[in-house]
C-alpha cells in the first residue's frame, strides 16, 4: 500500500514541486489549496480547524508538508493580521491536529528568521534568531508553535529554505523568476530600472526542496520512535550559488543576448525608501542535513536558467 502525503499550499510555487516529488517517489500525494483546486487538490481553508481535522481524517496521511504561507514580506507588512493568521495560528492548529493523529509534519520556514548582518553568515540551525521584518517574525513564530505542539510526540520538524525559483505558472510567483521581466523592462527607451546589488541571495530550486522534503519524510517516518526522539527538529537547506538580484539580471541578460544599460545597480541596502527591511546575508548552513545522511546537492542555477530562457531567446 502506497504511503500518503498531504501537501498544503500545493497550488503554489513550492507546493506543486513538493507534491510532484512525493508522487514520483511512489507516494499517494494529495494537495490542498484555498483559492485554487483541481485534480489531486482538495480545497481547504487552513484557518478553519474543523475543516483541517476533516481533511486529515479523510485523507489519513502519514506526513503533512506545510508549504502554505504568506511568503511575501511586503504583503505581510500590508496585512499583519492576515500574515499571523496563516503563518502562525493556522500552523499551530495544523500541528496540533496532525500530532494528535500520529501524523508527521514538516513546516517550511525561511532564512529570514536570521538578522543577516554582514560577517555573520553562514548560520547554523542552532544560531540565535532575530528576524529583520514581520514576515521573518511570523515564520519564526510558526516554527515555535510547530515544535511546541509536536514536542511530546516527536512528530514535527522545521525546514528553513532561502529565496526560491523554479517552474512557475507566472514569473510573479518567485522573487527570482520575476527578474526576467525586469530584464525585458530594461530594454525600453530611457529605462532606468533600479535593482538591488547589495543583499546576498542563494536562490534554490523548488524541485530540490521537494526532493529534500521527500528524503526527510522517509528518514523520519521510517525511524523507530525512540530514535526519532533523538533526531534534530530544525533543519536547513540551501543552494551554494550566491548572487545579488542585479547579478541575476546580468546573468539572464547574457543568456538572452540583451544589453542591460537600462538597469541601475543599487549598491546600498535598506535605504530610507526601501520599504520592508531586508537582511544582507542569511546564508543557511546545511550541516544538520548532511549529518543525517541527506544529500544536499542542488541544480546549477545558471544552467537551469540557460535551459529555461533558451526558448525565449530562440
Amino acid at each position: 500500500m502506497a504511503k500518503i502525503a498531504l501537501v498544503t499550499g500545493a497550488t503554489g510555487l513550492l507546493g506543486r514541486q513538493v507534491q510532484k516529488a512525493f508522487q514520483e517517489a511512489g507516494w499517494d500525494a494529495i494537495g490542498t489549496g484555498f483559492s485554487r483546486s483541481g485534480p489531486s487538490i482538495r480545497k481547504l481553508d487552513l484557518a478553519d480547524p474543523s475543516a483541517v481535522s476533516t481533511v486529515l481524517d479523510e485523507v489519513k496521511p502519514q506526513i503533512v508538508v506545510h508549504c502554505a504561507a504568506n511568503r511575501f514580506p511586503d504583503r505581510c507588512d500590508a496585512d499583519p493580521e492576515g500574515a499571523r493568521a496563516l503563518n502562525v495560528e493556522a500552523t499551530s492548529s495544523l500541528a496540533k491536529a496532525a500530532s494528535s493523529r500520529g501524523i508527521f509534519l514538516i513546516y517550511i520556514s525561511t532564512d529570514y528568521v536570521f538578522p543577516g548582518k554582514q560577517g555573520e553568515a553562514p548560520y547554523e540551525s542552532h544560531h540565535a534568531t532575530q528576524p529583520p521584518n514581520l514576515y521573518g517574525q511570523t515564520k519564526l513564530d510558526g516554527e515555535k508553535v510547530t515544535l511546541e505542539e509536536t514536542k511530546e510526540t516527536h512528530l514535527g520538524v522545521v525546514l528553513r529554505v532561502p529565496v526560491l525559483y523554479g517552474a512557475a505558472n507566472d514569473p510573479s510567483e518567485s522573487a527570482v523568476n520575476i527578474l526576467s521581466n525586469k530584464v525585458w523592462k530594461a530594454q525600453e527607451k530611457d529605462a532606468k530600472i533600479e535593482m538591488d546589488d547589495w543583499a546576498q541571495r542563494y536562490p534554490t530550486n523548488t524541485e530540490d526542496v521537494g526532493r529534500i522534503c521527500k528524503d526527510i519524510a522517509t528518514k523520519y517516518t521510517e525511524a523507530p520512535e525512540s530514535e526519532r526522539a533523538q533526531m534534530p527538529t530544525v533543519l536547513q537547506f540551501s543552494s551554494e550559488d550566491r548572487y545579488t538580484k542585479y547579478e541575476i539580471c546580468q546573468m539572464m541578460a547574457e543568456i538572452l543576448g540583451l544589453p542591460l544599460d537600462g538597469m541601475v545597480a543599487v549598491k546600498e541596502g535598506n535605504t530610507s525608501g526601501a520599504g520592508v527591511q531586508r537582511p544582507y546575508d542569511t546564508h543557511l548552513s546545511t550541516k544538520v542535513l548532511k549529518d543525517l545522511g541527506v544529500a544536499v546537492w542542488t541544480q546549477d542555477f545558471k544552467a537551469w536558467w540557460r535551459r529555461e530562457l533558451h526558448a525565449v531567446r530562440h
